[in-house]
């Protein structure tokens, strides 16, 4: 009965058709409209080649960290010592202390991270306090020597012009503050003292005002280029290495070196959406745009691309083409950068890359991606090559070093390094044998060490 009257129901009117074809218009205008602009949420894509520098950052930061607290401990005996840094030494104890109260160390990491860079530091008992001692190894004092000298030396030309075009990208007072350049002197290679061996130093260049503002102070002995971008110089370079006959100058004139990390999937309206945002004006991250109407969607993505050339042209000056999540924030209002700086990196994946390696996921560091090739910096510079040193040094395993006499001169210093008797006997386990009982390091006799062997001889008499 009810298949009869089923049968006998009239059609659906035409009407419904057309209704169903307005619905399929209406889905794929929905969807043709997420290729005209970049998805606002993405998923992270890890860079492997990235991550592997951060893990290797990781330790340098720990290195640094110690050798700082090593400098505080002594600095009471280090004016009378007459000694560099390398040729203080501090009790063990004390340093220790120190790095379970301001580092939150655990009890035995900072005398594992010791023992495990035993190029870069060396503990042995004193002669006279029969104490364990620290200090650091001839070579990790002249990889610190070394990249004080780069900085210094960089202090007449580059890092003035770093410091001035920091400056020029925040229109339109051209004004920072003096504690938020200080938290990015490292990454710009400026000094520690740089507010008066760089600022103080040129008043003609720069001007700290009293309330803690360093302002730009324009000189008729700038470059004529000091305000162009380096994208502009990149693309200009590109579109005269790389231009293929009856190509339009327009695809080149405001694109950015996109390059995608392994696995990244690029679909074809995305692929769209990429093409059309190349193509997408936008005003130079030096201008003043202060006085622009941005109520149009047009004149937000447009501001949306300068952002994208601020940051872009803030981590270009920097020495190593990378700087911290949390730095960058800092200077978001004067680039122009949304509140969700993170989100909005992430967008533009194929131009950043932000690695949360370090600090147990809490350090977000940002990478320019043309600045690097398989893991390496594409256009080192003398900074960088200095850093390298100390990097490789930190990176050199401690079954290279005739780490037997060093362990000798310990003594009972293992207890002090262990915290007590159970620690030390953790650590030394730990370090003088495997879990077949057979030493960890096969060079006894210091055959097969070389200058490595050398430089620990150095502090063992």
């Amino acid at each position: 009965m009810l298949r009869r009257i089923a049968a006998l129901r009239p059609p659906p009117p035409p009407r419904a058709a057309t209704s169903v074809g307005a619905g399929a218009g209406a889905g794929a205008a929905t969807y043709s409209s997420k290729s005209t602009s970049i998805p606002q949420k993405q998923q992270r894509v890890r860079d492997h080649a990235f991550d592997g520098i951060m893990e290797v950052q990781k330790r340098v930061r720990r290195f640094h960290a110690l050798h700082s607290l090593l400098l505080y401990a002594a600095a009471p005996t280090a004016a009378s010592r007459g000694g560099g840094s390398g040729a203080v030494s501090v009790p063990f104890t004390r340093l220790g202390a120190l790095a379970r109260r301001q580092l939150r160390l655990a009890p035995l990491d900072a005398g594992r991270f010791l023992l495990r860079h035993a190029h870069a530091f060396h503990l042995f008992l004193h002669p006279v306090h029969r104490m364990l001692h620290a200090r650091l190894t001839p070579r990790a004092a002249a990889a610190l020597s070394a990249e004080a000298e780069a900085v210094a030396a960089a202090i007449p030309s580059a890092s003035v012009i770093r410091l001035r075009k920091l400056l020029l990208l925040a229109p339109p007072h051209r004004r920072l503050r003096l504690e938020h350049i200080h938290l990015l002197r490292r990454d710009l290679g400026l000094p520690d003292d740089f507010a008066e061996s760089v600022i103080q130093s040129n008043p003609s260049l720069f001007r700290l005002t009293p309330d803690g503002f360093v302002e730009f102070q324009p000189s008729p002995a700038d470059p004529p280029d000091l305000t162009v971008a380096a994208v502009e110089r990149a693309r200009e370079r590109h579109y005269r290495e790389h231009r293929a006959p009856g190509s339009g100058e327009e695809d080149a004139r405001f694109a950015f070196p996109i390059r995608f990390p392994p696995g990244f999937k690029i679909g074809k309206y995305f692929r769209i959406a990429v093409w059309k945002w190349q193509r997408l004006p936008y005003a130079s991250p030096y201008a003043d745009v202060s006085g622009h109407d941005l109520r149009s969607l047009e004149a937000q993505r447009r501001m949306e691309k300068r952002a994208v050339a601020a940051v872009h042209e803030l981590l270009s000056r920097t020495v190593e083409k990378r700087t911290t999540l949390e730095r960058l924030a800092l200077f978001r209002e004067a680039l122009g950068v949304p509140k969700k700086i993170k989100e909005f990196l992430l967008k533009y994946q194929g131009i950043f890359y932000i690695s949360t390696r370090g600090n147990q996921g809490k350090l977000h560091t940002v990478f320019l991606r043309e600045a690097y090739y398989k893991g390496e910096l594409v256009e080192p510079n003398e900074i960088h090559e200095a850093r390298r040193k100390l990097e490789e040094l930190l990176m050199i395993s401690p079954q290279k070093a005739n780490l037997d006499r060093m362990f000798t001169s310990m003594g009972r210093g293992w207890d002090e390094l262990g915290g007590g008797r159970r620690g030390g006997a953790e650590l030394r386990d730990e370090f003088l044998r495997d879990g077949g009982g057979q030493k960890k390091h096969a060079d006894t006799d210091g055959a097969d060490s070389g200058e490595d062997s050398s430089v620990e001889s150095l502090y063992i008499d």
